[in-house]
């Protein structure tokens, strides 16, 4: 697979002036000094400088950022010049964007086609107006900026044997986050390129547009293509486009092909064609899995994230059937996953939701059983929420519909209120049933029932701050009401107050930005005092959609917990070899860090890894093909080192082994992080990488959810 090359970094600068730099960054401050860097005569400063400019988000940076777009002698000042503007994702920005985008001799031109793509992607999305429900005004300017992308892109194919690779790959991308309308005959011409990497991000840009346009070439490529990215991108697009020719490929590359990428790629493409000839192949597939996870351990393939896959598949295929080879599999596969996997127990609830009740016992026996799950086992419970809450979305014809909904509900009435239940439970560990329950209210929710209002409010006063974001988040989807408006009004002191998440505080002043009422707005005003710039930040925005204000200038700076040897530390990595051997149960990997593209990130990373943070942690999301993601104590996703770090977002690509920051918003890491299986285009420039895998992806290519970190040597030389 032909690699996208590394950009090339403007090295040399000060290390004082790099340190003031890296600390307006972290600060999130545009002042006099950091804008005064911008006409440096270092090109390497001017460089550096744009790149914070884009960081930090300075709407101030833009015209400068612009004029170095178009007119610095540096080619590399013009190209992180123009990365910056995309950065900043505003409509200002782009007119020298498309300029640079339409000079064949500006080295900015391909950083320019991404720019336009960021900004087209973040327009907010256009409101009903006008007798005839047209669009607000200002969409001429985004439609401009999608026409640009898509004639830079016609350009480069016209004129194939001297296309410009970087500019056709950012370009591609920049279709897929700007989604202008008929660009489906011109990707399908990528398809016929033999640069496979080209092949590939035109089939992951279709795939992620669900578009059929190249439904034919995707055929071919599935089945005769030499690279497996290919392969696998080319199953996504026949999935997600539901191609019903395309089954007998897809089970093809589902139980023969050599890489695994293509094999869950084309099972999950099975699940979304839904052709019941799938079905007993994939079962057959299933127990052979089933037969090598109990034996071979150390198999080069990882066979738990396939059987997950497969179980999908069946759930989707076999729906309402209460087919009995697929259940007794499942019903097997569930016990060696100690029943905590989310996709078996959605299957079998699909397939048979009779006999998912009765494996539960009867009514009373039920209830004991689910609480009884919740009390000795949190991640069980969450699977088993997952299952239930499928009843919600059973169909009409269904016979005895009512009486399987009525009591699915009733089980997950009885999940919430386990500590009722008048059980003794003795363990030697902390359980923690309430990282449950934010699965068992999102279950719940799904059958809408008349006293949903009334239980959400109740789990505002939950201890956890996951639960109270859970339950906030759901009640922000009803209808506003004064009950509710009152309960999230009295819950926001107490989020606010909250040390180590914030979750609670975001997801309450977005529930009470739907309310639209003084009461709610004057609320949201009292978190422009928080200390945390993100719940500022959030506050602003919720009271400037409300037309409450513009208190834009409350945002400030951010009160860093870096002190300067953090910053000192930080940049001394750059230009040294600094490892990270991650230790699991599959076997080891190392990490090579990108001290000169995320300083900081590094440094937090090696500062928890230090501590034992990692150690004994288990991975929480695995994602074949796309990434396994690992860092969060509590091991439900929603867990982290109790602060937050920015985010150091720059021009290194998301290729196979990349380590990147998890996110759930700009500027909202900590521990979290993650690496990825194949090239992830999408990701790019939007999440932190601050390191690669440079050895052992064979390990991180066959661990699964639940496996363990058993330690992390950080190696420094």
């Amino acid at each position: 697979m032909a690699q996208r090359t590394r950009p090339t970094k403007p090295a040399g600068m000060s290390s004082t002036i790099l340190l003031q730099i890296v600390r307006a960054e972290d600060e999130r401050r545009w002042d006099d000094g950091l804008k005064s860097l911008l006409s440096h005569n270092d090109p390497a400063v001017r460089a550096r400088a744009a790149l914070a400019a884009g960081r930090i988000g300075a709407q101030g940076a833009v015209e400068p950022l612009a004029d170095m777009v178009l007119m610095d002698r540096d080619s590399n000042v013009r190209q992180m010049a123009a990365f910056a503007l995309g950065e900043l994702e505003l409509p200002g920005g782009a007119f020298a964007l498309i300029t640079a985008v339409k000079d064949l001799n500006n080295p900015a031109r391909a950083r320019a086609i991404e720019g336009l793509g960021k900004i087209a992607a973040a327009y907010p999305a256009p409101t009903p107006g006008g007798t005839n429900g047209t669009a607000t005004p200002g969409d001429d300017r985004l439609d401009i900026n999608k026409s640009e992308i898509v004639n830079a892109l016609k350009f480069e194919d016209g004129r194939r044997s001297q296309a410009d690779r970087l500019a056709i790959l950012l370009g591609l991308t920049a279709v897929l986050r700007s989604k202008p309308d008929g660009v489906g005959p011109l990707l399908k011409r990528f398809l016929e390129y033999n640069d496979a990497r080209i092949v590939a991000d035109a089939l992951n840009t279709l795939a992620r547009l669900r578009l059929k346009d190249g439904n034919e070439d995707a055929r071919r490529l599935l089945t005769k293509h030499a690279d497996p990215l290919v392969r696998a991108n080319a199953a996504r697009v026949l999935g997600v486009t539901e191609d019903k020719q395309s089954t007998a490929a897809l089970l093809d590359r589902a139980l023969h092909d050599a890489d695994s990428r293509v094999g869950v790629s084309a099972t999950r493409a099975l699940a979304s064609v839904k052709d019941p000839k799938a079905a007993a192949p994939l079962i057959e597939r299933g127990e052979y899995l089933l037969r090598l996870s109990k034996v071979t351990p150390q198999f080069p393939i990882e066979p738990r994230n396939e059987m997950l896959e497969i179980a999908t598949a069946l759930g989707r295929i076999l729906q309402g059937t209460g087919d009995e080879a697929a259940l007794g599999w499942l019903d097997k596969t569930r016990d060696s996953y100690g029943n905590r996997a989310s996709e078996l127990e959605i299957a079998s609830a699909r397939i048979s939701p009779a006999a998912y009740l009765a494996r539960l016992g009867n009514e009373k026996e039920a209830k004991t059983n689910v609480q009884r799950t919740i009390l000795l086992d949190w991640r069980a419970a969450s699977a088993l929420a997952q299952g239930l809450g499928e009843f919600a979305a059973l169909p009409d014809d269904l016979k005895d519909k009512k009486s399987l909904v009525e009591a699915a509900q009733e089980l997950l009435r009885a999940m919430i209120d386990y500590r009722n239940s008048g059980l003794t439970i003795n363990t030697l560990v902390a359980v923690h049933s309430e990282y449950a329950i934010p699965e068992v209210l999102r279950a719940f929710a799904r059958f809408k029932s008349k006293d949903l209002a009334e239980v959400l409010r109740g789990q505002l006063r939950e201890a956890d701050p996951i639960i109270r974001s859970t339950a906030a988040e759901l009640l922000a989807e009803l209808p506003a009401d004064n009950a509710n408006e009152k309960i999230l009004i009295d819950a926001l002191p107490r989020a606010l107050a909250d040390k180590d998440l914030n979750d609670a505080a975001l997801s309450i002043l977005d529930a009470l930005a739907k309310q639209k009422t003084t009461a709610a707005n004057d609320a949201i005003k009292s978190a422009l005092n928080s200390s945390d710039i993100l719940i500022r930040q959030r506050a602003v925005a919720r009271l400037k959609e409300n037309g409450a204000g513009d208190f834009s200038a409350r945002i400030g700076t951010v009160q860093t917990r870096n002190a300067g040897v953090t910053y000192v530390r930080a940049i001394a990595r750059i230009g040294k070899k600094v490892t990270a051997t991650v230790v699991t149960n599959k076997g080891p990997f190392t990490i090579e860090f990108l001290p000169e593209e995320a300083p900081l990130t590094v440094d937090n990373f090696v500062q928890l890894a230090r501590k034992g943070y990692f150690n004994g942690q288990t991975v929480p999301r695995v994602v074949p093909n796309f990434v396994i993601q690992a860092g969060d104590p509590r091991g439900d996703q929603n867990g982290g080192p109790g602060y937050q770090i920015r985010c150091e977002i720059n021009e290194v690509p998301y290729d196979r082994a990349a380590v990147g920051m998890a996110l759930s918003g700009k500027d909202t890491g900590g521990s979290q992080w993650f690496v990825t299986h194949s090239p992830q285009p999408h990701l790019d420039g939007g999440y932190t990488v601050f390191g690669r895998v440079v050895s052992g992806m064979d390990v991180v290519d066959r661990i699964a959810r639940g496996d363990t970190i058993r330690n992390v040597i950080v190696n420094e030389r």
